[in-house]
């Protein structure tokens, strides 16, 4: 406990340099900002602004990453609220109760609750992820080749779990996406792999090529294609601070939430994206009136955003930990230290102390900066989400376009994001998800080298996955989350999370 409270004390140390505090400041208006504006969101953002870090100190940009992650959490509960539109996928069970208050005058609660609710979440996930810190970084130096390959596997597989929509897909998309990691040089041995005789492909596919052109230039595809109407409500948005009866009568819901979404957060796929379905249908079947649901509870709006605030927290702990990035936000993380000389996992705590507990703490000072921003500066954003999408996507893609081709001074990297985003938006029309295609790209590298490394010190025997104790109850965790979920009932259980909402 006083090792916690020692590091919590460095990490505010850093966190709060002038530098650092205005980084933060700018990654949460960023987020609200992405999270507010429908059609934008944080994986596309995070994408465009990969480029941007390379000029900036590892800590604060990856401090202005997490606050733009979380920001957007915010930032998707008022356009949910006021517009019925959702910002985030995460804010889509919000949009059910929260605009029906909305509409009988009492937006201001409902935004109010939202931020109240993420804020109590915000500050648990941080001291959750400060004191699981170094016992999860002391169990990640255990792992070896072998156990780190079978950690990825399971990672995959619960990512293909957790997936919205079908499996078959899910496991599509990753597969497609360790296919797209090896395209280029072999690691050993430098002979060309998939690359077809294409000079660009000679060193294989850039991971802010792939997160552009999927995430960034997809997602105008998209929006350009199914332009969406925007009810923005017309009426007073009313007081913003609930009475001390209403926070009383809400008080459980946020709590039971919050512990939720910290649960949820940490699972690899879409584990902080379930936790607000899950957080919705949990406060529905312990409610009195659960026929009232949909017609505007306040439970229903305060319970799924305390969920979905501390699950976007807590999905920071495999990547800090573990190098495991549970989401595709995280796998954006994970390029971000990487274009850094930073190598996710357990030796950044002791290699980057500074940059670990300083990050950590930083999300304590967002969370605090994102209720000052939220809640004043609601007319300014009811303002933003009058602004036509054609008059905001020119600029976006003169944005992609620039960072991309400062990157390596290529216009061909420019082509080549303009095709993968043509692909994204392919993937949207057939209902594919795109964020396991991101996981399976950002693990498939590592996962080839674990492989390789855990046969060599093998001898080639395969049997070095199951002789490990580690290594095989993770294999079998895998194994059992994938034969539960092709499951007749479970298959429909998981179903209902999404759809009960």
């Amino acid at each position: 406990m006083i090792e916690t409270i020692e590091h919590l004390g460095l990490g505010l140390s850093v966190a709060l340099t002038l530098q650092n505090v205005f980084f933060c400041f700018v990654g949460c208006l960023i987020g609200t900002l992405v999270g507010v504006l429908p059609g934008v969101g944080p994986v596309a953002t995070i994408s465009i602004l990969l480029p941007v870090t390379l000029s900036l100190d590892p800590t604060g940009a990856l401090i202005m990453l997490a606050g733009i992650y979380y920001g957007a959490q915010y930032g998707g509960s008022t356009t949910a609220i006021l517009v019925n539109i959702p910002g985030e996928a995460t804010a889509v069970v919000t949009a059910i109760d929260g605009h029906e208050m909305a509409k009988r005058g009492k937006a201001g609660l409902a935004l109010g609750l939202a931020a109240i609710g993420s804020f109590i979440a915000g500050t648990f996930a941080t001291i959750v992820i400060a004191a699981l810190a170094t016992p999860m970084t002391k169990l990640g130096l255990l792992f070896g080749p072998a156990e780190y390959f079978s950690l990825m596997i399971m990672g995959l597989v619960l990512a293909v779990v957790l997936a919205h929509g079908s499996l078959v897909k899910a496991l599509a998309m990753i597969v497609a996406g360790v296919l797209l990691s090896c395209v280029g040089a072999d690691m050993e041995t430098g002979r060309e792999r998939m690359t077809f005789g294409l000079h660009m492909l000679t060193d294989g596919i850039e991971f802010v090529v792939l997160a552009m052109g999927i995430f960034g230039f997809g997602e105008i595809f998209k929006n350009l294609a199914d332009p969406e109407k925007r009810d923005v409500v017309r009426g007073k948005i009313g007081r913003l601070l609930p009475t001390l009866a209403e926070l009383r009568e809400n008080i459980r819901p946020i709590l039971r939430g919050t512990g939720l979404g910290s649960v949820l957060g940490v699972l690899p796929g879409n584990g902080a994206i379930l936790a607000p379905f899950a957080s919705y249908a949990l406060e529905k079947r312990l409610s009195d009136r659960p026929q009232d649901f949909g017609k505007g509870v306040p439970a229903a709006v305060a319970g799924p955003e305390s969920a979905n605030n501390a699950g976007a927290q807590t999905s920071f702990i495999p990547l800090l930990t573990l190098g495991l990035p549970p989401n595709a936000v995280m796998a954006l993380m994970v390029g971000a230290m990487m274009i850094q000389g930073i190598v996710p996992g357990p030796q950044v705590i002791e290699n980057n102390p500074d940059l670990f507990w300083g990050l950590v703490a930083s999300m304590w000072i967002g969370n605090l900066m994102l209720v000052v921003i939220n809640l004043p500066l609601i007319g300014l954003w009811v303002k933003l989400l009058k602004v036509p999408y054609r008059l905001l996507f020119p600029a976006i893609v003169a944005f992609c376009c620039i960072g991309l081709f400062s990157i390596s001074n290529d216009p061909a990297q420019v082509m080549m994001a303009g095709v993968l985003g043509l692909l994204g938006f392919a993937l949207y029309k057939l209902q594919f998800e795109a964020a396991p295609l991101a996981l399976g790209f950002v693990l498939g590298r590592l996962l080839e080298e674990k492989l390789r490394q855990a046969l060599l010190i093998s001898d080639g025997s395969m049997t070095t996955f199951l002789t490990s104790p580690l290594s095989a109850f993770l294999l079998l965790i895998g194994l059992v989350a994938l034969v539960i979920a092709v499951l007749p009932s479970m298959r429909k259980s998981r179903d209902e999370i999404f759809t009960d909402a």
